[in-house]
C-alpha cells in the first residue's frame, strides 16, 4: 500500500513538473521571438545575442520530456487528472511550433541582411507585431495563473490580427505593392505569415484555459455545457 501511495505522490509531482517545464519553454520562445524580430526588423546584420537554433533544440527536448512525464503520470494514476494531462500535451505542441516559426524568422534575417521594411504595409505589419508583443507575456501569465479574463482578451485579438496578415500576403502576391523590391516583398509576405502562425499558437494556448479540452484551439462557445 505504501508503494502505491508513493507512486501516486510521485505521479502528481511529475504532472506539476511537466506544467512548470511547459511554462519555461514558452518563456524561452518569447526570448527567441524578441531576438529574431529585432534582428530582422531593427538590425542590418543577422547577429543574435544567443544561439536560437540551440535554444530551439532544447525546447524540442523539453517537449519530449513533458510527454514522458504526462504519460508516466497517467500510467500511474489512471484517469485521475486525465484532462489536464491531455491539455498539457496540446499546449506543448503549440509552444514547440512557436519556436519553429521563430527559427524561420531567424532564417529570414540570415537571407535578408538589411533591416526589413514593409513599404506601404509598414503600419499594418507594425500593428501585428504590437499585438504579439502585447499578448506574449500575457499568455505566459495566463499559463501561470489560469486567468480566464486575460485568456479571453488574447483570444479576441486573433481574428483581426490574422486578417491583417492575410491582407498583406494577398496584396503582395497580387503585385499591389510596387514600392518594394522583389526580395523585400517576399520577406514581408513570409514574415507576416510567420507572425500570423505565432499569434494563432499563442491564442490556442490561451484557449486551453477557457475552453474544455475538445474545444482547445477554437473560439469559446457561449451559453453551452460543451
Amino acid at each position: 500500500m505504501f508503494k502505491k501511495f508513493k507512486e501516486l505522490f510521485s505521479s502528481e509531482n511529475l504532472l506539476d513538473e511537466a506544467y512548470k517545464t511547459t511554462v519555461m519553454m514558452l518563456e524561452f520562445d518569447q526570448k527567441m521571438y524578441n531576438a529574431s524580430q529585432k534582428t530582422l526588423r531593427r538590425s542590418d546584420t543577422d547577429e543574435l545575442p544567443f544561439d536560437v537554433r540551440k535554444t530551439d533544440r532544447q525546447i524540442n527536448k523539453y517537449e519530449r520530456e513533458v510527454r514522458r512525464m504526462v504519460l508516466t503520470h497517467l500510467s500511474m494514476s489512471g484517469t485521475h487528472n486525465l484532462t489536464p494531462g491531455l491539455a498539457l500535451i496540446s499546449i506543448v505542441i503549440d509552444v514547440e511550433r512557436i519556436g519553429d516559426y521563430t527559427k524561420n524568422i531567424v532564417d529570414l534575417a540570415g537571407q535578408h541582411k538589411e533591416k526589413l521594411k514593409a513599404g506601404n504595409y509598414e503600419t499594418q505589419l507594425g500593428e501585428i507585431e504590437a499585438v504579439i508583443d502585447d499578448i506574449f507575456p500575457k499568455v505566459i501569465e495566463v499559463l501561470k495563473t489560469h486567468d480566464k479574463q486575460t485568456a479571453r482578451y488574447v483570444m479576441e485579438l486573433e481574428e483581426a490580427t490574422a486578417k491583417k496578415s492575410e491582407m498583406i500576403v494577398s496584396n503582395l502576391i497580387q503585385g499591389k505593392e510596387e514600392s518594394l523590391k522583389i526580395s523585400d516583398a517576399v520577406c514581408v509576405a513570409l514574415y507576416a505569415r510567420y507572425l500570423k502562425r505565432i499569434n494563432a499558437h499563442l491564442t490556442n494556448i490561451a484557449s486551453s484555459i477557457v475552453n474544455p479540452f475538445p474545444r482547445i484551439g477554437f473560439r469559446e462557445k457561449k451559453n453551452s455545457d460543451d
